[in-house]
């Protein structure tokens, strides 16, 4: 029953979002919001389980709604065909319960950390590159948030992104079945959160450890003591990348 009242928005229906999404579906969250404007391409298959090549060209969010639905009928799938941007955050995050960021790039990480700290929503947070990857949760309380620990925005081209550098697709499944699971444990109460800490895995070894991050970064500029962050809209220049064309992961 916690689950069946329980929403959550996952930003990008790519190589994240496709496993988080199928899992939470088959769950049976009751709502599940599915935010991308990009396209299938060939190229996404072997990651974005979701999709198969008779759904090439069609749009990520409308197109896994329509799995989502064949495979649980009693749940609500919404469809936002566009990017989160500092223009619409606020609405779309303030509908739902939980966010899952499952973005690829820096600006929009940012954002979701940044309009779910100021919305007090909570949010699973996860990277993927080539055969590494990364999980924290974040809530409203003590705990460190995204921006805590990475402070600001990289510099352009100082860090590959997922085109250039490669992504193993069962890395992906991986790391976005994780965060499904933080969204079961969240609304179960079961378990414990990634909270104040970071799971990181490496595929090639399959060493895994935790990062303890036990307290927030009082310097923060969206929850530390003089945070100068308080609307993304009068912040939006940070975001810029997230105005034009965002690859999801």
């Amino acid at each position: 029953m916690k689950l069946k009242k329980a929403k959550v928005l996952i930003v990008g229906a790519g190589g994240l979002g496709a496993p988080a999404s199928m899992y939470l579906a088959g769950a049976g969250i009751g709502q599940i919001g599915l935010m991308d404007a990009d396209f299938v391409s060939l190229t996404n298959l072997q990651r974005q389980i979701v999709f198969n090549e008779t759904m090439i060209h069609k749009n990520k969010a409308k197109t896994t709604k329509e799995v989502l639905e064949k495979m649980n009928s009693r749940i609500v799938i919404k469809a936002y065909d566009e990017f989160l941007t500092p223009f619409n955050a606020e609405k779309v995050v303030s509908e739902y319960d939980f966010i899952i960021d499952a973005a690829d790039n820096f600006e929009t990480k940012f954002l979701i950390n940044d309009i779910c700290v100021l919305l007090k929503k909570p949010f699973c947070h996860a990277g993927i590159l080539k055969f590494q990857g990364q999980v924290m949760t974040w809530v409203p309380g003590n705990s460190p948030c995204y921006r805590c620990i990475f402070e600001e925005i990289p510099e352009k081209s100082s860090i590959p992104n997922c085109s250039e550098a490669g992504i193993v697709g069962a890395m992906a499944g991986i790391i976005g079945s994780i965060q499904a699971l933080e969204a079961i444990k969240y609304f179960s109460g079961a378990g414990e959160l990634l909270t104040g800490r970071m799971f990181v895995l490496d595929g090639l070894s399959m060493n895994s450890r935790i990062v303890k991050f036990p307290n927030k970064n009082v310097h923060c500029r969206v929850c530390g003591k003089n945070a100068d962050i308080r609307s993304v809209m009068e912040n939006k220049t940070e975001y810029a990348m997230n105005l034009c064309r965002i690859e999801e992961v």
